[in-house]
């Protein structure tokens, strides 16, 4: 019993010392590939707004990184519309070390993050 207490105890605090906290930035950049014609665009954006890449409409509506290493991994919160429809096709995070993670499920487009922009 006691065992189990302390590694009860010991999970606790681990998972308190790898948390990491996350700064905002006001821009990031994303990727987007087009599988039909092969092209791969990077699309910089403010947060909040909006750009247009082929036939989608992208909005960056959070961009993150961790705190003690801005240069670090990027997590982008983005809204993705395809042609004039209303809902979207894609709208959740995109992590930049992990793309497959939760990917956008589009038969012709490709949407990652590569980085968040803090200046």
């Amino acid at each position: 019993m006691k065992t189990l207490t302390l590694s009860a105890a010991f999970c606790l605090v681990a998972s308190g010392l790898f948390a990491q906290q996350a700064s905002g930035a006001n821009s990031g950049v994303l990727r987007v590939l087009d599988r039909l014609s092969g092209a791969v665009t990077d699309l910089p954006l403010n947060v909040g707004e909006t750009g247009a890449l082929g036939l989608l409409k992208i909005t960056l509506d959070e961009c993150r990184f961790p705190a003690s290493n801005p240069n670090g991994d990027a997590y982008a919160k983005v809204t993705i519309l395809y042609r004039d429809k209303e809902e979207p096709v894609f709208l959740g995070w995109l992590i930049a070390s992990a793309p497959a993670l939760n990917a956008m499920d589009h038969p012709r487009y490709d949407v990652w993050a590569l980085r968040c922009n803090s200046a």
